[in-house]
């Protein structure tokens, strides 16, 4: 380099708003808030205390008394809500334990409901894989198959037991053709038009599912792809949204998350009611087994997480981690 010569120096350095927290802060496109985030719950019937799910470290199957300690926790720390899945100790062909008024779903509704008021929003799954000795999300014919319409009559049923319960929300899951219309129809019909509808809009038939399966002790044997949705597809999982919108969805939601990150901005840039994004159980097991063995920082790792879920556009998130990530953002 000669005396002559200058170096050409940048005059826009985008570094200058990265130099200090504060500066990080305030110019931070993307903000995840406990009102943002949904802490789903398994309560499980016939048990005294808490029990351990081995492949989801840190979340249990509730009782019902430590299921609304757990409610009470949420709602203190701000988060949108919870949402309740129910895991009887009996289960037969066609679910009814999902239906029944006495059933653990529904009794764990009236239980969170009088433990939190208004100041949590109470959401039900509503599906029968949990209340099936088969496992699937619906009823089956003679031969085997998940019989779309006579589904879709015993989730009308099932809507009408949970807003009985109390519910806020109820969030149909079992992606069954026309779901979102009967369940609204059902709810209208009986007087319960204040409950929203939380609807599972495109939920795809996902390898990260697994955990879940034994947080539910889930009888499945074979698969879901007849009905839940090819993870190829991200135009049919906006066709699911608009028709799920189409139909009376108060909320349509991405289910996964991390996986379909793009199908949560096609989504968000396609519909104008709130769009929401599971954070599911094999994606949290994945970081929780990584952090276990000293590979990722745990606590960056779940913030990360979540500021990409909702950077891709989801204004609610479901995940296991709400409770503990609403402290974290809080420092």
């Amino acid at each position: 380099m000669t005396e002559d010569s200058q170096l050409e120096v940048p005059t826009i350095r985008p570094r200058r708003l990265r130099r200090t927290p504060a500066l990080r802060r305030m110019v931070a496109e993307t903000h995840v808030v406990p009102s943002s985030l949904v802490l789903p719950v398994f309560v499980r019937e016939g048990i005294d205390e808490p029990r351990p799910i081995s492949t989801m470290p840190g979340v249990v199957q509730h009782s019902r008394d430590s299921l609304k300690r757990a409610a009470a926790e949420a709602a203190e720390l701000g988060l949108g809500g919870v949402m309740l899945f129910g895991i009887p100790e009996h289960k037969d062909a066609t679910g009814s334990g999902g239906i029944d008024p006495a059933g653990v779903l529904n009794l764990a509704i009236t239980d969170v409901v009088a433990e939190v008021g208004d100041q949590l929003t109470v959401m039900s799954d509503l599906c029968l894989d949990e209340f099936t000795d088969h496992g699937h999300c619906g009823l089956l014919t003679s031969d085997g198959e998940v019989d779309n319409d006579r589904t879709l009559a015993a989730y009308a049923e099932m809507a009408l037991a949970q807003a009985a319960a109390g519910v806020d929300m109820v969030g149909p899951s079992g992606m069954m053709d026309g779901q979102v219309a009967v369940v609204r129809q059902a709810l209208d019909g009986a007087g319960h038009s204040h409950v929203s509808v939380l609807a599972y809009s495109a939920k795809y038939a996902s390898a990260f599912f697994g955990p879940f399966r034994e947080a539910v002790d889930s009888s499945l044997v074979g698969d879901r792809r007849t009905y839940q949705q090819d993870p190829a597809n991200a135009v049919e999982g906006v066709r699911e949204v608009l028709l799920d919108v189409e139909q009376g969805a108060d909320i349509v939601m991405v289910k996964p998350a991390l996986s379909y990150l793009d199908v949560v901005r096609r989504v968000r840039d396609a519909v104008d009611v709130p769009v929401a994004a599971y954070n599911i159980s094999g994606e949290y097991a994945m970081v929780e087994a990584a952090a276990a063995n000293g590979w990722i920082d745990r606590e960056a790792a779940i913030l990360e997480t979540l500021t990409s879920i909702r950077r891709a556009g989801a204004d609610v998130v479901l995940t296991y981690w709400a409770s503990e990530a609403a402290r974290l953002f809080a420092r």
